[in-house]
């Protein structure tokens, strides 16, 4: 009898532990669902804010940008200026239109006016998708291979900022040999011309600076082309996870474990 009720009980027991296992499983999932589970969150996907539209245009923003939310706290303060000088940059192409704009009604080929006009729709998108990007991606994620596209195309930008700032004719530039020339022919127009020379010129100077910062950084943090390649045949290149989402897939934010059923000892042994 009393051999009898011992088994009732060790088996009511059981049953009763795998009863509350499962109630447990089953109030995490729902937590889960509910992103409510303490030190795990669940993901949602950020809304694009840049560039900033009025509501009035039918379009939407391209990219999601928060330097404070996604670049570590050491690098915020230069890709900021990054992004200051690429909107630099925008403003002198600018600049330049309106000076070529006074070349041309001075006396000069409005060609030049035409190519500033060319640069300015050109340059303005493409320095922030092709150099810019590549840089917030490269610090956001630690990306090799967005830092070796920063390094080539940056590169490429700052070459092409020095040749605008001489200023060869024609090609639709207002630099340094384009405006000290046009003095002659009208001293008003060469003297707006010389704006975008000295922008140019701090554009170039700037340049220079901002990629070997990034490059000291680079190097020091144990980058290298091999890196890069590996990105790129794993595919992490397109669309590299944030540090702090790499940091998360380590640092157990994720559901707690199951409890385990208790084990009861075997051969009619109870305690």
């Amino acid at each position: 009898m009393r051999w009898g009720l011992l088994q009732e009980t060790k088996s009511g027991s059981s049953e009763a532990t795998q009863l509350w296992v499962e109630g447990m499983r089953w109030g995490l999932l729902q937590e889960t669902k509910s992103g409510s589970v303490r030190g795990f969150s669940v993901p949602t996907e950020k809304e694009n804010n840049f560039p900033p539209l009025p509501k009035f245009i039918p379009l939407k923003p391209c990219f999601y940008q928060n330097f404070s939310d996604e670049i570590p706290v050491e690098h915020q303060v230069l890709v900021k200026r990054i992004y200051r000088l690429w909107m630099f940059y925008c403003a002198t192409l600018g600049v330049n239109l309106i000076a070529c704009l006074a070349w041309w009604i001075g006396g000069g080929s409005g060609t030049n006016f035409g190519l500033a006009f060319v640069w300015l729709l050109l340059f303005t998108p493409c320095g922030y998708v092709c150099w810019f990007r590549p840089a917030y991606k490269a610090f956001r994620a630690d990306s090799s291979f967005n830092f070796m596209t920063f390094f080539f195309i940056f590169g490429a930008q700052f070459v092409l900022t020095v040749i605008q700032a001489i200023g060869f004719s024609g090609w639709g530039v207002c630099g340094w040999l384009s405006a000290i020339g046009f003095f002659q022919e009208s001293p008003g127009a060469a003297v707006v011309m010389l704006l975008p020379a000295i922008m140019f010129s701090v554009s170039a100077a700037l340049m220079a600076i901002a990629i070997m910062k990034v490059h000291r950084i680079y190097r020091g943090a144990g980058g290298s082309f091999q890196k890069a390649q590996t990105e790129w045949s794993a595919g992490t290149w397109r669309n590299p996870p944030s540090r702090e989402a790499q940091y998360n897939n380590f640092s157990g934010n994720s559901l707690p474990e199951y409890p385990t059923v208790p084990s009861y000892p075997g051969g009619g042994q109870w305690p």
